[in-house]
């Protein structure tokens, strides 16, 4: 269906303020808008087409009218014009966002006591993503004099943002530039694929905002490269206790190594993402942890992210009590997020019910 770029105007302003105000569009009000250099008589003529086209309605026997799904339908794929976030709206979008993962963390934190209270052990969690995470949108928006927000949404949902300083020489034509090129050129793809190929393309397209290009290109590295929560880590004065540990230097080894958060590693050894993997001794990723055991089984958390629990301890631990610990917290864990993974206490790895 193609329309004179006249209706698409009259269209497109009948459906920004039937959004805005829920009542029927006049071609009065048409006329009386910025940019509509066009008489009421005319508008009213084009209204009426675009109603036997089906793109509009007339709810009522007054002259004002609304918008049909196929006209929703025709805005959404044509006419809609990007809507771009507020400082504050980016603000409060954030606020909330760590608001929600601050009530998360404290919740992985609390598990992972209750673990190490149950084992006797120490316990970690964390949450990782499940799938490799890009960049869907890049926004840039003007701040205060000499700098911009630089909006990230990622492929996960979560929003990122950072504020950069701009040189004098950039200007809003070139910040609009910039704008196009990342979403047309850096979208999509995850940090191995944006090599020095793809770097100096974008360069060259970026015009007089191709200063920015490092900066930006940094930021987003980082955030791709973001695989993992914080790990909580508690009850690591267990070990003491343990005969094998008894040995001073051998126990501070451990405790450093544990502090240092090698335990971000085992996603990768673990072989599946749906049952607890038992690594024993010299099967760990860290050479600290050649006298040790982790015992460790994941739980869906949605919207790409896994959460973890795992226990660590002597080689000699009790393997069978612990996994059926350990996979009874993760299904439960699992239908709060309403995503059951893990066999119930007692049942066999690969085990089905009847």
């Amino acid at each position: 269906m193609e329309l004179s770029e006249r209706k698409k105007k009259i269209l497109r302003a009948i459906v920004d303020n039937y959004i805005r105000t829920a009542e029927p569009v006049g071609s009065k009000l048409i006329a009386q808008m910025p940019g509509m250099d066009f008489s009421s008589a005319t508008i009213r003529n084009e209204m009426a087409e675009l109603t036997a086209l089906g793109l509009l309605e007339q709810p009522h026997t007054s002259a004002g009218r609304v918008p049909s799904p196929a006209g929703y339908r025709l805005y959404v794929d044509e006419l809609m014009q990007d809507y771009r976030l507020s400082v504050d709206e980016t603000k409060s979008i954030n606020q909330a966002m760590e608001l929600k993962m601050q009530q998360f963390d404290k919740m992985m934190a609390a598990v992972g006591k209750m673990v190490s209270q149950m084992t006797n052990l120490p316990a970690y969690t964390m949450a990782s993503r499940s799938a490799a995470v890009t960049v869907k949108r890049f926004d840039l928006i003007l701040a205060e004099a000499g700098s911009f927000i630089l909006v990230v949404m990622m492929s996960d949902h979560s929003v990122h943002n950072k504020l950069i300083r701009l040189p004098v020489e950039v200007s809003e034509a070139d910040m609009k530039l910039l704008s196009a090129v990342l979403n047309a050129s850096l979208t999509e793809l995850s940090a191995d694929e944006i090599t020095p190929d793809v770097l100096a393309r974008v360069t060259r397209s970026a015009g007089g905002a191709a200063s920015l290009i490092p900066v930006i290109v940094d930021y987003m590295t980082e955030l791709l490269r973001e695989q993992h929560s914080e790990v909580y880590m508690t009850g690591q004065a267990k070990l003491l206790a343990q005969p094998e540990y008894r040995d001073v230097d051998k126990a501070q080894e451990l405790l450093a190594t544990l502090d240092e958060d090698v335990l971000t590693n085992l996603p990768a050894t673990m072989k599946s993402a749906n049952k607890t993997q038992i690594l024993v001794g010299p099967e760990n990723v860290a050479k600290e942890l050649k006298d040790t055991s982790v015992v460790v089984t994941k739980f869906d958390i949605g919207d790409g992210m896994q959460g973890m629990i795992g226990v660590v301890g002597p080689t000699r631990m009790d393997y069978a009590q612990i996994t059926a610990r350990l996979s009874y917290f993760a299904e439960n864990l699992g239908r709060m997020f309403n995503k059951p993974q893990q066999p119930t206490l007692g049942e066999a790895p690969g085990e089905q019910k009847e």
